[in-house]
């Protein structure tokens, strides 16, 4: 069972139908059985339950997630697969001790994948949708998958199955979704 946490700004928002059910969409087309949970109804080590997490992405001017960061501290004791999408992505960061910082980007971009990762494959360059304000910097110790120093489109963790992506694959790359899904727990 995969947990895809909702990070907009409320619990049933209409934003959840952009960012969230499409990923909840692809998994259950792929096989994989998901629950939602909104990030601020989350239960002290409730992420136990699950194989994976997917943190899921938010509208373009919504940041409050990023203001209640230290509900995601169960991320440091965490050893289950994390992918963060977007705003998902920049909560990795942020508990990693790397920064959300603005780098607004809106529509298909072509992205260079520069390492080879279980998540994303082998180096290559493919095209990306964005939409958003904001980007991170590279957590220190965290490996850049792709973009480049300053503009990171996607890291992992060096040891752990911890992955941050600042595109969207729900709207292009399924199969981004459908790799993490299947990686080893």
């Amino acid at each position: 069972m995969i947990l895809l946490v909702d990070l907009c700004y409320e619990k049933d928002s209409l934003s959840q139908c952009e960012f969230v059910h499409p990923i909840f969409d692809t998994l259950k087309r792929s096989g994989f059985s998901g629950e939602i949970r909104h990030f601020s109804e989350l239960k002290r080590r409730e992420w136990e339950r699950y194989d994976r997490i997917i943190l899921c992405g938010t509208a373009l001017k919504d940041n409050y997630f990023a203001e209640r960061i230290d509900l995601f501290s169960w991320m440091i004791e965490c050893r289950k697969p994390i992918l963060g999408i977007c705003a998902g992505m920049q909560v990795i960061s942020a508990v990693f001790a790397g920064q959300i910082v603005p780098q607004p980007a809106i529509g298909l971009e072509t992205i260079s994948i520069i390492r080879e990762s279980a998540l994303l494959g082998e180096p290559r360059e493919i095209d990306g949708y964005h939409l958003h304000n904001f980007g991170v910097t590279l957590p220190e110790g965290f490996l850049l998958l792709a973009g480049k120093p300053g503009k990171v489109k996607a890291f992992c963790h060096p040891t752990r199955p911890i992955y941050g992506i600042v595109f969207h694959p729900e709207v292009r790359n399924r199969g981004i979704i459908e790799r993490f899904a299947g990686l080893p727990s």
